[in-house]
């Protein structure tokens, strides 16, 4: 009624838009407050029912105080003392209109003029001049009144002769931020591809430069403190092949005697004179200062390059789902109003992104919608249900199959070129089913005619997952049963890594297969023969699935060929710039709807916990429980690898009885199994903490969301009771 908008318009929030005098005063305080918060009088020296602000600038809302003039141009003065962000976040806050904020930055331009005019009369010319400006600034803390020696500066008699005021240390500083943060390792390139293809393309290409960080860390660590150190220190000689093209796809010959592998590392100590003395001579009295123990350095290189790695994923994952709390499925309000990419520009990208929203409404629909199916109905839909995962889990178990009777039956022929193709076999096995499976799953995934699209891209990993995980178990059980294509002279453990090298290269050649023909070719296809304006899909739940496959392998030959991850760093930046440009001149948006946050999410999450704790109990089992070669490596003529660290206790217990302590806490704490289990639970139960946390912070967000609802349900009643009250008194 007229009455409630009357009433309505009477409000403050009404009201504060058409009182401009009102708003220039407020935000005169509030950059007053900015500029000079130290310098205001205590709040409890003035009265509560004033505004501290005004009383000290002598403002009010009545015109007949101050002229609407004199406040914009007190505005404007305090805006001066402000840089030049927080002037521009000032202005851009204000609820007031662009012609306003137009009148505000041309006074503001006027009065900063010849301010910086007479800035750029003394400021130095050379980065070098400014540098020397900052150094002296910081290194004295406060303003100087000399001019340095040095420095190529006029100053003007009308210009103060002081030095750069904290601000402009303040404002240098953010330029090197943003410096450094354009010098980020593919910076363009992954603005360009989250521009056009949105954030859910872009979180694949993050993923891979996630995984890319992981290999270097580890690279780093084993390049220093042990590839480097046997490299300067060789005691193998060289390989007695020849190196040929076909080392680089098999891994072997040449590379076989070489620091890729785990053959190749002595069980010495480094720069030791009783080592390289003669048998039966003398050790020398004078001992060098660094005795270097390739064992130790080697199995403790190995085993902090994943405790530091098992750290950076756990708080990837908790980062990750902190992130993802409150960007849940919720009611078709936020989906309609906070759904959109913004990071999208291309017109035929924002198609896409539309149709992926009404999807997404349709899906939130047929959700709140009670669908109503009769009883034969549903039992034939589980039925279909049933019968898919039936066929899905017995191709699995067929492709393993598959691959126990080609690794068993595998024997290495005579001619070289026959011995080649035979160790290629088995990986080119493995990779054409990773290859094929996929696309059996996806058509079982048509005939199941899920309604929702997110469960097809749930079930379509879980099953892909399911076929990579059977197939790698397999093959680590047979590794270490020893169940290896290997000569008599070489160690296991080199035939080990020669396979997961051959494993890595062939999934390489495979993704490169995959992207010729089935985005390039078939781009081709679509375009000259079909005469459509559609181009393939860029499938990235398939695309990040392999990333994790080729990240596992890397896990997996970490122990047994150290160099593997640089193999690893190679191959994902070939992907990159592969993928990005097949990704830019063949392929669309998914059509499928994609929330980069829980896709993230989930993404590192199975890098985590199969992919990573996979791997780290492969080598724990094989460190704890395998016996190592006789005859090779630096752990040959011991039990298991672990006795290295025991033998190196007891060795330094002899060599400096002082510290005996530390024999009793390796004895008392690393050996003994209930500080395993303690630590297991510890973590366990820090696990479980941060998930109770986690489901708590999203009870307290659909809490507050219910509040916001009832927030408004209470202005809906209160409009009803005014208008009831108005009637009452019209009565």
């Amino acid at each position: 009624s007229s009455a409630s908008m009357r009433i309505l318009a009477s409000m403050p929030s009404r009201t504060i838009g058409r009182n401009l005098g009102a708003i220039i005063s407020q935000y005169c305080n509030r950059t007053a407050q900015l500029r000079c918060r130290s310098r205001r009088p205590p709040l409890q020296q003035l009265c509560r029912a004033a505004r501290p602000s005004l009383r000290q600038y002598d403002l009010e809302t009545d015109s007949a105080r101050a002229t609407l003039e004199d406040k914009r141009s007190l505005l404007v003065k305090e805006l001066l003392s402000l840089s030049s962000s927080q002037c521009s976040q000032v202005l851009l806050t204000m609820p007031v209109s662009l012609a306003e904020k137009r009148t505000l930055k041309r006074s503001l331009r006027r009065q900063r003029g010849p301010l910086r005019q007479c800035a750029q009369h003394w400021a130095p010319s050379s980065p070098c001049g400014w540098s020397k400006v900052y150094i002296v600034l910081v290194s004295q803390g406060h303003r100087l009144t000399q001019r340095p020696s040095g420095l190529q500066c006029r100053l003007q008699p009308q210009c103060s002769p002081h030095f750069p005021s904290p601000q402009g240390c303040r404002g240098l500083w953010y330029r090197l931020l943003s410096l450094l943060r354009t010098a980020q390792p593919w910076h363009y390139a992954l603005k360009q591809i989250s521009g056009r293809f949105g954030s859910s393309v872009l979180s694949y290409f993050v993923f891979l430069k996630t995984l890319l960080m992981f290999n270097f860390f580890s690279f780093l660590l084993l390049l220093a403190f042990v590839v480097v150190p046997q490299a300067v220190y060789p005691t193998v000689s060289a390989s007695p092949w020849p190196f040929t093209s076909l080392e680089l796809l098999t891994g072997a010959g040449y590379f076989t005697h070489s620091l890729l592998y785990y053959g190749y590392y002595s069980n010495v100590t480094l720069n030791d004179p009783c080592t390289s003395s003669p048998k039966g001579s003398a050790c020398p009295l004078a001992a060098p200062l660094l005795l270097y123990n390739v064992p130790l350095a080697y199995l403790f290189s190995v085993g902090f390059s994943f405790l530091v790695t098992c750290v950076l994923l756990v708080y990837s994952v908790a980062r990750s789902f902190r992130e993802s709390v409150g960007s849940s499925v919720g009611p078709l309000a936020i989906k309609v109003f906070c759904a959109w990419d913004f990071k999208v520009i291309q017109r035929r990208s924002v198609k896409l992104q539309c149709e992926n929203i009404c999807t997404q409404l349709k899906e939130l629909l047929v959700q709140h919608r009670s669908r109503s199916w009769s009883r034969w109905q549903c039992l034939e839909h589980y039925i279909v249900l049933l019968l898919a995962w039936v066929l899905a889990l017995g191709s699995v178990l067929g492709c393993a199959l598959a691959v126990y009777y080609f690794s068993k039956h595998m024997h290495v022929g005579s001619g070289r070129w026959q011995q080649q193709a035979i160790l290629l076999l088995l990986p080119f096995v493995v990779s054409l089913l990773n290859a094929l499976m996929p696309h059996l799953f996806n058509l079982l995934a048509m005939w199941e005619n899920q309604d929702s699209p997110v469960t097809q891209v749930y079930v379509a990993i879980s099953r892909n997952l399911i076929l990579k995980t059977a197939v790698l178990i397999l093959l680590c059980s047979q590794w270490l049963n020893r169940s290896v294509v290997c000569s008599t002279e070489e160690c296991w453990e080199t035939c080990v890594g020669q396979d997961l090298y051959r494993f890595m290269v062939m999934d390489f050649i495979f993704t490169l297969l995959d992207t010729f023909f089935g985005e390039l070719i078939w781009r081709l296809i679509l375009e000259k023969r079909l005469k459509t304006k559609q181009r393939p899909e860029f499938d990235i739940a398939r695309n990040v699935l392999e990333l994790i496959y080729g990240q596992t392998l890397t896990w997996l030959g970490i122990l047994f060929a150290p160099l593997l991850p640089a193999v690893q760093m190679l191959k994902l930046l070939l992907l990159f710039y592969i993928k990005k440009t097949s990704l830019m001149q063949n392929c669309q948006s998914p059509s499928k709807p994609w929330q980069a946050s829980h896709m993230s999410t989930m993404f590192i999450t199975l890098l985590c916990f199969p992919s990573f704790l996979g791997a780290a109990v492969f080598h724990s089992y094989t460190i704890w429980s395998v016996q190592p070669s006789e005859t090779c490596g630096p752990f040959r003529g011991l039990e298991t690898i672990y006795k290295s660290g025991k033998r190196w206790v007891l060795v330094l217990e002899k060599s400096n009885p002082s510290i005996t302590w530390f024999t009793w806490v390796h004895q008392h704490l690393l050996e003994n199994t209930c500080l395993l289990f303690v630590a297991s639970w510890v973590l366990m139960a820090v696990i479980y903490f941060k998930i109770q946390m986690v489901k708590g912070h999203r009870r307290v967000i659909c809490l507050l969301q219910e509040q916001i609802a009832k927030e408004g349900e209470d202005k809906r009643f209160l409009i009803q009771k005014l208008h009831s009250v108005h009637k009452q008194r019209g009565t």
